[in-house]
């Protein structure tokens, strides 16, 4: 950060935010909205598109599970039906009239609001605490900015995104030519979504001010979304009464194409204002990089691993990998106990059964592997996370004193990418683990837990060349460094969507996870394993030495 930014009054406190002259608390909100959804022209429509992609690609498997007649509702049921779907989808209630359109919402409703959650937290944290965090939101508010017209400006620009993508969902779904794809249900689906995206902008304006680090306030409004989809589930397969703790639940129990209920969203908008109107009256309560809550006291000695840098990056990254590990622990138990029933949950999806059958193996093999694929791809986010966690450290000062003593460039970095590739290893792991687990247990096949557990580990060298990636662009190109979630993003859409959309395999060549053999469903391949790993290797090389030619926090 410059001199000149240092010495920028804060407006911040009880008495901070100062208005500029003659100005409001909202002052300055216009050009900072402006400026945020200059800075997102390309994050923002990635991910609606790749919301409206999730939908668009569900329109054929709701076809195929609706039933042609009241003598086929009965199969839909008992295929839908069961604990391990409703947990996974919706409410059973959207089978009271399985319309192709409804059997859509049930499916999909759910992750879409996932989607748009993390969208929303995300948008509202880049723009408040992460601008708090670089040193932008005080250089901006040494001007005429109003004490409210950031966390405004954020939360608008995450409220225009919800906007569009309700618009662009009530536009499309009944063009699609759905069966039972209402004008007016549509409308509801899209309202939904925007709701549940509100909800979670305000739980981000809020978490905002409790923690002085972005991926701290991240963390924390993303645990609220999984709370809130855990419940949802935990409500549909249980008690009604714990759908009804979660902002999913409502959304959901809207039931776009079925009843058509609005005023399940009421709820919903009076809890997103609520969250937003705390956020607000929390930012009065702090200083400007500082957070509510106090941080906590450490050891008054540091261990021996934080004088090393290997030591020191994993200590930065504990909090993020217990998060990503939790996550992937869950997300394998969760698909792990529904391998026993494969064959009855998908007997009327025809053509997800062919996908899958494509990759070889049993039915269940081939599902298992694809659940493999998610795992991978959920753990090579984590590993892009660490590797671009140097571009935080550089642009926020931090780097250039450790660089300025006798660590070189090359051990400083590569102390993070080893943080990344090898913490990444174990996240992939232990996800692994916990789906070759509850599989054995929910198929009585302990061959095949191995099995899994060596699938999910032969990722590993396609995680390790996401990572090379993340650190050439940052070494030559820092600016672009978002281009790194390009890999993990193009490998999912491919590997998962790419099957069920009739994608050319050539396709599957640009991504490192399409050249890891499908395992349990196919055989193991070990010279893609090892091309991999030395394209890893001399991703890494290359990023290390474009870091060491460049300027810090270079343009």
């Amino acid at each position: 950060m410059s001199t000149a930014t240092r010495a920028a009054p804060a407006r911040t406190g009880t008495g901070a935010g100062q208005d500029g002259p003659g100005g409001g608390a909202l002052t300055g909100t216009g050009v900072l909205l402006r400026f945020a959804l200059r800075r997102d022209r390309v994050r923002l429509p990635v991910w609606l598109a790749a919301v409206l992609l999730v939908t668009l690609s569900s329109l054929q498997q709701a076809t195929d599970l609706a039933p042609d007649g009241p003598a086929e509702a009965a199969d839909t049921a008992a295929t839908l039906g069961g604990p391990a779907m409703l947990a996974m989808t919706g409410p059973e209630h959207y089978l009271a009239d399985p319309t192709p359109a409804a059997v859509l919402s049930m499916l999909v409703l759910g992750y879409g609001a996932v989607l748009v959650g993390l969208l929303n937290v995300l948008t509202v944290v880049r723009h408040t605490r992460a601008d708090e965090e670089t040193g932008i939101a005080e250089l901006l508010r040494s001007g005429v900015v109003g004490r409210h017209a950031t966390l405004t400006a954020a939360l608008a620009t995450a409220a225009a995104a919800d906007a569009v993508l309700g618009l662009l969902l009530a536009a499309l779904l009944p063009a699609t030519g759905l069966g039972g794809a209402t004008a007016g249900g549509a409308l509801l689906y899209g309202a939904a979504l925007t709701t549940v995206g509100l909800v979670f902008a305000g739980v981000a304006a809020v978490t905002v001010q409790l923690s002085p680090y972005g991926r701290t306030a991240t963390g924390a409004a993303l645990a609220a979304l999984g709370a809130a989809y855990a419940l949802r589930a935990a409500g549909d397969v249980g008690p009604d009464a714990l759908s009804w703790c979660s902002p999913i639940g409502w959304i959901q129990r809207s039931y776009p194409f079925a009843d058509d209920r609005w005023w399940p969203l009421l709820p919903a908008l009076a809890l997103a204002a609520g969250a937003a109107a705390a956020g607000y009256l929390l930012s009065t309560r702090r200083d400007v990089g500082a957070g509510l809550l106090p941080p906590r006291t450490g050891r008054a000695g540091a261990s021996a691993a934080l004088t090393h840098p290997v030591g020191f990056a994993v200590r930065l990254h504990r909090g993020l990998f217990a998060g990503f590990a939790a996550a992937l622990l869950l997300l394998g138990a969760m698909y792990g106990s529904l391998l026993g029933g494969v064959g009855d949950m998908l007997k009327d999806l025809d053509e997800v059964r062919e996908a899958l059958r494509e990759a070889g193996g049993t039915l269940v093999e081939s599902f298992a592997a694809t659940i493999l694929l998610i795992v991978a791809v959920v753990a090579s986010l984590f590993v892009v996370l660490v590797a671009l966690r140097p571009r935080a450290e550089e642009t926020s000062g931090r780097a250039e004193p450790l660089l300025a003593t006798g660590l070189s460039r090359s051990r400083w970095l590569g102390s993070h990418l080893v943080a990344a590739l090898g913490l990444g290893t174990l996240v992939l792991l232990l996800g692994s683990l916990s789906l070759a687990l509850t599989g054995a247990a929910a198929t009585h096949d302990g061959d095949l837990g191995v099995r899994l557990l060596g699938g999910g580990l032969a990722y590993a060298p396609a995680l390790w060349v996401t990572g090379g990636a993340a650190a050439l662009v940052y070494g030559w190109a820092p600016r672009a460094t978002p281009l790194a979630w390009a890999v993990p993003a193009y490998g999912f859409g491919v590997g998962y969507l790419g099957a069920f959309l009739g994608l050319p395999d050539v396709f599957g060549d640009f991504s490192p996870f399409g050249h890891v053999p499908q395992l349990p469903a196919a055989e193991l391949r070990w010279t893609p394993l090892v091309l991999l790993t030395l394209l890893a290797a001399a991703l890494i090389a290359a990023g290390l030495a474009g870091f060491r030619r460049r300027d810090l926090d270079s343009k």
